[in-house]
Formats: structure tokens, sequence, C-alpha cells
């Protein structure tokens, strides 16, 4: 086995059976090619002359997302099944709780080592801890998902992105090695193929429909890698001067991609470096894909409080704290933010897009959050309904840039202090005259509304 590939692995438990098959529990990196814990797998099947096979888990109540976000994945699933046949290995997918349903699939299947995909939420840590606990198989995580794994670049939380950087920067060179092929299965013994009907998988899924698929974009490892060329090609060159407007087509339209793993960040970070692009854009480009996102990880992993008011840093609960008995202008429920009826036509316009399109542009996320923290009676409130909407609307929602996106602008996570205002304390705050020095607003909030259906 490779040093470096080894340096991915994270050994969770050491197990108690040597010789069997080998599974990789697909997860949060759902695609095949450039897949780190994919050929972690395949090659440790090769050196121990074992079957492979990969499994994903499906669980229908998983964290508020609904319809357009399983459709997107399931879709994408589908695809991986087809791609990894043509490698000779079995797909199955499993039904049910993970807890339950991969000790099962261990047990029956004479698993020696599964193998699976780093994930720092806390629901995904709880599932591999709790699987780790119920087999006989050794466990092993690979972090697929980060360019540097998140546990070799720091073992604690970052204050921000200035201290995660030089980290980040040192160990880039060292994990910055090519993707080998992963090869074809000459044989395995124990497993089958199954045609699945996925289109009455997704028909029997209990979840919300009434958030409807989205329609810009669609599902898959190739589609993910049209788009990434798309952006490389049309955008890319101008991205630092033109990202922050949102009337400006200048977004990668990649982050769904990532949030489902369907595109691998190093694949990205590879292909917009061999471009030849070498303007500002580039650097401020990858600053976003590698050292935020690595920040937003580093965040979830290391902070169990990610998504509630004791995660934040103290300086800022303490300030926060002092204004709890500030007066609100306004006043909101979950309900009124989620059917856009604030009195801020701005803020009424980014929820519309978020909830008909499922993606609100990066700047006017901060906003957004920013306000519900001004219009609600507490910043606890304020961060839970963040996320209750973020997670239900956003195609990459329940992701940790959106948990830390929500908690820097609410609770100063990875900022610093800054004068003091009503309510938000020293929480950076945002107002309408700002958006509206960076872009037309009334045009952004025309556009909006145009995305509504006529009456």
């Amino acid at each position: 086995m490779d040093e470096i590939l080894l340096k991915r692995a994270n050994i969770v438990e050491k197990g108690k059976i040597t010789n069997g098959n080998i599974l990789y529990w697909m997860s949060r990196d759902q695609r095949v090619d450039e897949n780190w814990a994919l050929i972690f797998a395949s090659q440790m099947a090769i050196e121990n002359s074992s079957s492979l096979a990969v499994v994903f888990c499906l669980v229908d109540d998983f964290l508020n997302a609904a319809l357009r976000q399983y459709a997107f994945m399931i879709k994408g699933l589908q695809l991986v099944e087809a791609k990894l046949k043509e490698r000779n290995i079995p797909f199955y997918l499993l039904i049910g709780k993970p807890e339950n349903e991969i000790p099962k699939f261990c047990f029956k299947n004479n698993i020696s080592h599964l193998i699976t995909d780093f994930d720092p939420l806390k629901i995904k840590q709880t599932w591999q801890r709790e699987i780790s606990e119920r087999v006989v198989s050794m466990v092993i995580s690979i972090d697929a998902h980060n360019i540097v794994p998140a546990f070799q670049v720091s073992s604690k939380a970052e204050y921000g992105a200035y201290t995660i950087r030089p980290k980040i920067n040192k160990l880039l060179p060292i994990f910055w090695n090519n993707f080998p092929e992963l090869g074809y299965q000459k044989q395995f013994q124990h497993f089958d193929f199954i045609a699945y009907d996925w289109i009455g998988i997704l028909s029997d899924l209990k979840v919300n429909r009434e958030v409807a698929e989205v329609t810009w974009c669609l599902s898959g490892e190739s589609e993910a890698k049209i788009t990434l060329h798309n952006f490389i090609q049309d955008k890319l060159e101008d991205y630092a001067n033109n990202r922050n407007n949102p009337l400006k087509d200048a977004t990668s339209d990649l982050s769904g991609y990532l949030h489902f793993g369907q595109l691998s960040a190093q694949y990205i970070a590879q292909q917009v470096l061999e471009s030849g692009i070498t303007s500002n854009s580039t650097e401020v480009f990858l600053e976003e894909l590698i050292v935020r996102r690595e920040l937003a990880d580093n965040f979830c992993l290391y902070n169990p409080d990610y998504d509630a008011f004791d995660g934040f840093p103290v300086w800022a609960k303490t300030s926060l704290n002092n204004h709890r008995s500030d007066e609100r202008e306004f006043l909101y429920s979950q309900h009124q933010f989620e059917m856009s009826q604030t009195h801020d036509e701005l803020w009424n316009a980014a929820q519309t897009q978020m909830v008909v399109t499922g993606k609100m542009h990066g700047y006017l996320r901060m906003y957004w959050a920013k306000k519900i923290l001004e219009w609600t009676f507490s910043p606890e409130e304020a961060l839970r309904i963040a996320i209750y909407l973020n997670d239900k609307y956003e195609l990459d929602g329940r992701d940790p840039n959106g948990y830390a996106g929500c908690a820097w602008a609410i609770g100063g996570v990875h900022d610093r202090a800054w004068n003091k205002h009503p309510v938000f304390g020293m929480i950076r705050y945002m107002n309408e005259n700002g958006c509206r020095r960076k872009f037309d607003v009334n045009t952004y909030i025309k556009k909006c509304r145009d995305l509504l259906p006529s009456s």
C-alpha cells in the first residue's frame, strides 16, 4: 500500500478477523473516479486476494433533507452503480439505519475490512462508532473529501483561516499525489450484482415532497466534470472580480457536487492549476475550495456544538448575552421567514431564490443569516431557523460549510470582534446599503420575483 495513501487512513476499530472480504461503505464521497477511499479498498482487496464490494445505506430521515436532495443523491448513486459494474465491482443499496444494516451485511458476507468515508458531522461519527462496536471487521476511515486529511491538518479547533492556512500549505505537497487508475476486479467469489429499481426506490421514500427537485443542474460525476470544465473555461478568469455580485453568473455551481462527493476537491484543484489561468482569480478560488472548506470540516470535527450557541467563541457568546434584551424593531416566526414574509424585499428575494432553485448566492447567504439574528428574539432561535431553512432548501445543505457559515454570520465563528451594534453586539453587522454598493439590488429582487409561478 502506498505510504501517502496510508496517511489518509484512520483506524477506527482494529477488528478480530483477518481473512475475509473487503467492503467499502460509501457515504460522503459518492463517486467512482478520484476517490481515495475506493482506491484504498481496491488496493487492499488486491493485496489480500479478497473480493471487494461497495455498499450505500439509505436513510429516509436525514437532517431535514427533502425530495430535492434525495432525488439528486439517488440519481447520482444509480450512475455510481453502473460505473462500478464496468469495473466488475458489485454495488449494494441498503435501506434503514446504518448502525443496524451495515453490521448485518458485514456478518453475512464475512467482511474482514470495512472501509468508509471520513465525515465530521456528529450523526456520521455516531454511526461509525456504533458500527465499529457491532462488527468484528477492521474499520478504517479514509478522508477522500479533503485534499489534506482533516485529522492530519490539526488536532484541535482552529481559530480561523489565518491559523489553519499555514498548516494546510505545509502538508499540501505531501498529499498532492496523482490518482492511480481504479482497476477492474478480475474475480470475486462471494458477491452478486443486483438490479435495483431506482425509480421505485425514489418514489417509495418517505420524505418531504413539497421541496421540488432542482432543474438547473443534473446529478452525477460526468455532469460535475462538465460543470467544472465550463467554469474554468468561461468564468474562472474573472472570478475574483465578479464572485460577490449575484447578478453576475460567476460562481462555479460546484457546491452540490462537492457536498454529495460526486466530484473530488483535489481533482478540481488540479484542473484549475492545469488550466494555465494565472489571474488572481485562481488564488481566490483555491482559497475557498481548499482552506475555507477544510476550515469548516475542522470546525465540525473538533467542536461538538457546531450547530448550537455553545459552539460560538467566548467573546461572541459574551457579547450576544449582553445584548439579549436589546429591542428588536422586527420579530418574525420561522413560518414567516420560510414564506418570505419579512419587511425586507432583498431578504425575501434571497429566500425565494433558495426555496425555488435550491441555491443562494454566497454573499447573500451572509446577509440572509445575519438578518435572521436581527429579527429573532435570541441567537439560539436565529441559529436554529437558519440551519432549518438551509438544510431543507439548499441542495448543499447539511454540510460543514453550511454549519460554519451560519455560525460565522450569527456567532462570530472564525471571525473577530467588531464595533458594537444593537442586537449584534460585536458580531459583524451587514445591512442593505452594503449590498447596494456591490450590486443592483432592485434588479436582483425583480429577478427572484420572476422565479415564482404567475398567479
